[in-house]
């Protein structure tokens, strides 16, 4: 086929093949926006590691980069444990049986445990700690993220901190530091990886000397609506400046029977990608951003990865052969080591510093939610004692209106019996005085016995 028509351009000249001159006017354009594509698209995992019997825990794991990372990793055969929020949900439902379905494996399940608030995080860590031998965990990838668009009014978490604060930072340091048992008592073969998503706001956050004291913007002004990559960034950097920590101490913890410990922290830049937080960020929230979203979605298809693309740096993280080998402690941008562009993430003073101040906060928060559950408990046996005392006395006064009744019952029965014998000591009356009198009522007479 090529031939000929290259014979027919070559004796005819171009304008002898249809289309032919508006195709090769088409064609430099198409290449670059092919070109375009594969650049943005970003970077290819090469790896592949064994994934059958392989425990994985996921927090974010049903939407966005996360749900393509549940995906892949069920297809290669590993048990998937979704950290939810709520695992009544009937969607969770119906996408953990679609999962199962699409992916030949059965071992997709869901636990309760919503991030927002740090009592359901302690329940969920202490049950899962609470076996001996320690649970199998190979890989707990932390995907879940709060960003909100700009505009939007400071939202909370359960426990009354920031909701950007809580969930991308208080969140993931309570579930590892509770976690922390598992992990470094996992057998010395198994290689354990820890890896969490960060993003490129951290660049923009605040010092986080200034952010540590007031996360909750509460003495400057308060919280940056008009800027909330501020937040989100701060958040960030502390997440990142804590797990450097984090695999630092968990590197150097001296186990009972003397063997190293084989678990290894990573962090993982993803990049743009068409997330919902990032469709909620460049739409504003608002129905109006939506439109206009989707009138330009071609420009967004090109510049921005889709999940599963963003996803690469993570199964890089979690597959590759350097994972298992060194210290860890690395971030991942682009499938390969990225470079840090703030120096306080590796400043060990200022990590230490970080972690007895969250220590400090969610001890606060902590008891601040528990008095706030006894108070609630206290209300409503309040409540109700006070609707069964109501009931009881609805019982009650049914019972004196029945009472009442057999009491003129009985009233009635009784004056109708003394109206009986009334008659009857009429009748004897009148008969003693006519001077009749009934033989069988007739006494003898009594006889006195001698002394």
């Amino acid at each position: 086929m090529p031939v000929p028509v290259m014979t027919e351009i070559f004796y005819n000249g171009l304008h002898s093949v249809p289309w032919a001159a508006t195709a090769l006017t088409v064609a430099p354009y198409a290449a670059a926006l092919y070109v375009l594509r594969w650049y943005f698209s970003g970077a290819r995992n090469p790896h592949e590691r064994i994934m059958n019997s392989k425990v994985v825990m996921i927090t974010g794991g049903t939407s966005g980069i996360g749900e393509s990372l549940v995906y892949s990793l069920a297809t290669r055969g590993a048990q998937i444990i979704l950290l939810v929020k709520d695992i009544s949900d009937p969607f969770l439902i119906e996408r953990i049986n679609f999962l199962r379905a699409h992916t030949n494996n059965n071992l997709i399940y869901a636990e309760q445990c919503d991030l927002s608030s740090l009592h359901s995080i302690r329940l969920f860590a202490t049950k899962w700690i609470d076996n001996a031998p320690p649970r199998r965990l190979d890989l707990i990838l932390l995907c879940a993220s709060h960003s909100p668009p700009p505009f939007v009014p400071q939202q909370f978490t359960h426990d009354g901190a920031d909701k950007v604060w809580g969930i991308n930072y208080l969140a993931n340091f309570h579930l590892l530091t509770l976690l922390a048992p598992a992990i470094r008592n996992q057998p010395p073969d198994r290689d354990v990886r820890v890896i969490a998503a960060t993003c490129g706001s951290y660049i923009l956050s605040p010092p986080l000397v200034q952010h540590l004291p007031d996360a909750g913007f509460v003495s400057r002004g308060g919280f940056p609506v008009g800027k909330p990559w501020q937040a989100t960034g701060a958040a960030k950097l502390a997440l990142m400046t804590f797990l450097l920590s984090f695999n630092a101490q968990t590197r150097a913890y001296v186990r009972k029977d003397k063997e190293p410990v084989n678990a290894r922290t990573f962090i993982v830049d993803p990049g743009f990608a068409r997330t919902p937080s990032t469709r909620a960020f460049i739409t504003l929230g608002s129905l109006w951003g939506l439109l206009v979203y989707f009138l330009t979605y071609p420009l967004w298809w090109l510049v921005l990865k889709s999940p599963q693309q963003a996803g690469e740096s993570f199964l890089f993280a979690a597959m590759s052969i350097e994972g298992a080998q060194g210290e860890g402690g690395l971030v991942y941008r682009e499938c390969r080591e990225g470079e840090v562009r703030r120096e306080e993430v590796y400043d060990a003073d200022l990590a230490k510093t970080l972690w007895e101040a969250t220590e400090k906060e969610i001890a606060e928060l902590e008891k601040k939610g528990a008095l706030e559950r006894k108070r609630r408990k206290m209300e409503e046996e309040r409540e109700a004692k006070k609707n069964g005392k109501k009931n009881a006395q609805d019982g009650g006064d049914k019972g004196k209106g029945v009472g009442a009744g057999v009491g003129v019952e009985v009233s009635d029965s009784g004056k109708r019996i003394e109206e009986i014998i009334e008659e009857v000591e009429k009748a004897k009356s009148g008969a003693i005085a006519s001077g009749s009198e009934d033989p069988k009522m007739k006494q003898k007479p009594t006889r006195s016995r001698k002394g």
